[in-house]
């Protein structure tokens, strides 16, 4: 018998038929449960076997893009019994309190960006957080001196506005360009040169001679400042795990929209008393702080976590077929080495779980990442054997069971090996990742001086090109679309009001407010967005931790679209309220507070959506909120800033918010068949391997 035939023999015996249709209102794929995004993140049990015990096994390569695989057994009692002690598998390592299985898992190494002291994290994020808040603001950053410009340059409001737009499509721009560089190079020198360009464009906006260079530099200064909107929410889901990522999201969206609320008001001050100018050099002299920040206390996040063999342990998919068709007398070791002397928030195993029989589950992260070959024996024997020639300790290849290929080492955005079993292409992206990050695998932790080396060489030798078309291929996935609309009306519509706040609050047949008036009704939004922030990451948290217990322990990344009802509500309330109150000339303190929901439902929006996406393509990150930015600063930002400024003259506010509250709410429509049908259409883009081609 072949040795295919043998694992597929094997699969068959511990297969589980399919657990429901539905999950919580979700429906489940019709063949499998190893979906993209879909992990194991609690267990009710703290003794209980980790792996997603309900998954069906044998997914045949007809009905998915997955190849048979090993299935995981019913907890707490597998089909197969073994007395040897190579039926346990590895831990799954959890919280300190055992509680939350830890996603992703991270490596027994303190160079691990997951191994961090929390100290070490938050100052990132916290100083990466800083630069966020001063590149969010440039958006706005003149909107209560539109007047002034407008007069310097003899142009008229409308025209000024226009440089709003187009510093957006400089945004979207120029992500394009910062994504693909910080896959192959790192993020950490995306950063710092992005702060020192963003210096010198904003000295030029300052010495604009006339209308047309002012348009320029606008445009360059977006281009510079791009970097703060596709690759911080990256860097976080390389520094935070899957339970601490909303609340983390939730604090860079709290700082970006802060930028846009308060910047606005202190430029405001800036420009009674100075004059517009001014704001653009006081501008380029905190940006060189922030870039001081960014070169004292973000380094590089970098970490390759696709399946690979590794020194000092044979690999996953080895494991798992050995533990299930070798011989008792070639049991492999169970437990996984850990770092001597872990930091106290390094996470370590239960030992409650050491005697525990499992399986190793086979969570199936992304289509590229699942292993599509099992029959290159060769192949199998050479990485399996130098494997155990590092590690003494693990045990020797079987020469009596069927041989099995290990796990082909793909990067995450690497070509995946051929679905047909044919030769690999381009083998080059994938190995130069599993360099760097093997380097540091077994090294010790790095000094700080060593932290500040500017860039570590390249990453990935794939073509720069092949990555930058990925945002554009990745619009055709429903959930990254659905992002991209919900992100683009969360951030497009604030976008919009900066451009409306001068003309009604400054307007001389309406409230007559000077341009620090003007700044100060920026504090409404302020409170609003802190207060948005706080709801959306740690309620958003604490629903997906209650759904994942009802269901089982698992988590699907639809469960934070039950957000999207608040969204809904504080959004189309205060759009239309804030138009409303407006045209009637009520109150100043009515619009203003209607100011401050609208960006309450904004940054529930903009949170909602960046978790969503990052948690359901974990592996595209990157790519993805290139992406959402895209869509949001071109589709949104530059399309209505052409007409809008000329539409709310000629209709008013109220006429004008009216059909906007109506936009807004027609399209969060969209997240009730995006809940339901979501798990599914992932499934269906894994099957599909769009990505896998670039």
């Amino acid at each position: 018998m072949s040795s295919s035939a043998r694992i597929s023999d094997t699969a068959s015996e511990v297969s589980i038929p399919p657990k429901e249709k539905w999950s919580l209102g979700i429906l489940n794929d019709k063949y499998t449960e190893e979906v993209p995004g879909t992990v194991l993140l609690l267990a009710p049990d703290r003794n209980e076997p980790l792996g997603m015990h309900h998954q069906r096994g044998s997914v045949g390569r007809r009905d998915s893009s997955m190849p048979p695989q090993i299935a995981i057994p019913p907890a707490p009692r597998p089909r197969r019994q073994r007395s040897s002690s190579s039926s346990r598998g590895p831990i799954k390592k959890r919280t300190q309190d055992g509680k939350i299985i830890l996603d992703p898992q991270p490596d027994d190494s303190p160079n691990d960006p997951l191994n961090w002291n929390t100290l070490r994290r938050d100052s990132s994020l916290l100083s990466l957080g800083f630069y966020c808040m001063l590149g969010g603001g440039m958006t706005p950053v003149v909107a209560a001196g539109f007047g002034d410009i407008a007069k310097t340059f003899d142009v008229s409001l409308a025209q000024v506005a226009r440089t709003t737009g187009l510093f957006m499509m400089g945004l979207g721009v120029g992500g394009v360009f910062a994504s693909p560089t910080a896959i192959l190079f790192g993020k950490r020198p995306v950063y710092l040169a992005s702060s020192i360009l963003f210096a010198a464009f904003s000295i030029w906006c300052g010495f604009a001679p006339n209308y047309a260079n002012l348009v320029a530099a606008r445009v360059f200064q977006g281009i510079s400042v791009s970097p703060v909107e596709v690759l911080p929410s990256a860097s976080i889901a390389e520094i935070f795990y899957l339970h601490e990522r909303a609340f983390r999201l939730g604090i860079y969206t709290l700082l970006l929209l802060s930028g846009k609320n308060l910047i606005p008001l202190v430029s405001a001050v800036i420009t009674q008393s100075l004059g517009w100018r001014w704001v653009f050099y006081i501008v380029a002299m905190v940006a060189g702080f922030g870039g001081a920040l960014l070169f004292f206390f973000v380094p590089e996040t970098f970490w390759d976590r696709t399946p690979r063999p590794r020194a000092r342990r044979p690999s996953m998919l080895v494991r798992s077929l050995s533990d299930l068709l070798r011989r008792p007398s070639h049991s492999a070791p169970d437990r996984v080495t850990a770092v001597p002397n872990p930091p106290e928030d390094v996470p370590t195993k239960d030992p409650d779980l050491e005697n525990a029989a499992i399986v190793e589950e086979l969570h199936v992260a992304f289509s590229s990442d699942v292993i599509k070959r099992y029959n290159e024996h060769e192949t199998d024997r050479r990485d399996f054997q130098s494997d155990s020639n590092r590690n003494p300790h693990a045990a020797p290849a079987s020469t009596s069971g069927p041989e099995v290929a290990a796990p082909l080492p793909v990067h995450p955005h690497g070509p995946s090996p051929s679905p047909a079993g044919g030769p690999v292409e381009d083998p080059l992206p994938s190995t130069v990742p599993l360099q760097y990050t093997t380097s540091l695998l077994n090294a010790p932790p790095k000094t700080y001086v060593q932290t500040l080396k500017p860039w570590n060489g390249r990453l990935s030798r794939v073509s720069w090109f092949k990555v930058a078309v990925r945002p554009f291929i990745l619009i055709t996935y429903p959930t990254v679309l659905w992002s991209s609309l919900v992100y683009s009306l969360s951030i497009g519509w604030l976008i919009v009001l900066s451009e409306s706040v001068a003309y009604i609050f400054g307007n001389h047949s309406s409230y007559n407010f000077s341009a620090l008036g003007v700044g100060l009704v920026y504090l409404s939004p302020f409170v609003g967005a802190v207060i948005g922030t706080l709801v959306a990451g740690k309620l958003s948290d604490q629903i997906v931790k209650w759904m994942a217990r009802r269901n089982g322990g698992v988590y699907e990344p639809e469960f934070r679209l039950i957000m999207g009802l608040p969204v809904a509500i504080s959004t189309g309330i205060g759009l239309m309220g804030f138009g409303w109150s407006a045209q009637e000339r009520d109150n100043f303190m009515v619009p203003t507070v209607f100011f401050g929901i609208i960006s309450f439902g904004c940054s529930l929006g903009s949170t909602t959506a960046i978790t969503f996406c990052v948690d359901s393509y974990r592996q595209y990150a990157g790519e993805a909120l290139v992406t959402l930015n895209f869509c949001k600063n071109i589709f949104h930002g530059l399309v209505f800033s052409l007409f809008f400024a000329n539409w709310l003259e000629s209709d008013g506010p109220r006429t004008t918010f009216l059909a906007v509250g109506g936009i807004q709410l027609a399209c969060l429509t969209t997240t009730v068949p995006m809940y339901i049908y979501g798990k599914r259409a992932r499934m269906e883009t894994a099957r599909r391997g769009w990505m896998d081609k670039y």
